[in-house]
């Protein structure tokens, strides 16, 4: 999880980004059982359009999504990105590899040319309207340190996860122990230094890096209050569904 002793000093903020995708969505059942969970539909888009147009419009070109349950479908109704202003690349996981291992298994097509870069991760599932040109400046801060580190957009706790995951501390670095503490809004910015020693084809959850990250101190955070819904089940998806309707309605 530490950075490879042959790793670059430093890293490039190109703008790519990488949507998560490959999760079954067992909460979701039956509605998952014929669609992957991204393509479901709240106010007559994909949860995962909703997401690409947000990153297109705040300049994020190249684009990977990783994907394995019913990953065609994905595949079929996004194509390469055109239609978006984006070029959309697949990383095809026979069994989801969760979130590290997923990135560790896409990092050609982060990197193609094989430069350490800064990137931005976010979840197909997840609506919000954050706007991600607000990272620039701290990607920006991430590729010129020598020691790889991340930066994670936190939101008030849900009601499902009341107790949140790390503390956020006024000089904007994240902790694990303390208050206030805050839910991670599975909006990060990563450096692919991270991931160099874990093999590709590994199953591993990002977990282990934010811990190890934020108690090394190559961490940092911002808190989100807008408009965020972690989509879990069918009642949710219902709800921003309506919701996002009646708005459209008096917009």
């Amino acid at each position: 999880m530490t950075q490879s002793n042959n790793a670059p000093a430093t890293a490039r903020f190109g703008r790519t980004a990488m949507i998560f995708a490959a999760g079954r969505g067992e909460r979701m059942r039956p509605l998952t059982d014929t669609c992957p969970k991204p393509l479901l539909a709240v106010g007559g888009k994909p949860l995962i359009v909703w997401q690409i147009e947000r990153l297109a419009a705040a300049g994020y070109a190249h684009i990977v999504i990783n994907h394995a349950w019913l990953g065609a479908q994905i595949e079929a109704a996004l194509g390469d990105g055109a239609r978006f202003g984006v070029t959309l690349r697949y990383s095809r996981e026979i069994d989801a590899l969760e979130t590290a291992g997923g990135i560790a298994k896409a990092l050609p097509l982060i990197e193609p040319d094989g430069a350490s870069e800064v990137f931005l991760a976010v979840s197909g599932d997840v609506y919000s309207a954050y706007d991600f040109a607000r990272l620039r400046a701290r990607a920006e801060a991430l590729a010129a340190r020598t020691e790889p580190g991340m930066h994670l957009v936190m939101v008030p706790n849900p009601p499902f996860h009341p107790k949140g995951d790390f503390t956020l501390n006024e000089d904007g670095a994240l902790a694990l122990e303390g208050a206030p503490r805050y839910t991670f809004g599975n909006i990060g910015l990563y450096d692919t230094r991270m991931f160099r020693d874990l093999a590709p084809g590994t199953k591993r959850a990002l977990t282990p890096y934010y811990r190890e990250a934020i108690a090394q101190g190559r961490a940092s955070g911002e808190l989100y209050e807008g408009v965020w819904e972690n989509v879990g089940t069918p009642a949710q998806l219902d709800a921003l569904d309506a919701a996002l309707r009646a708005r459209a309605r008096h917009s």
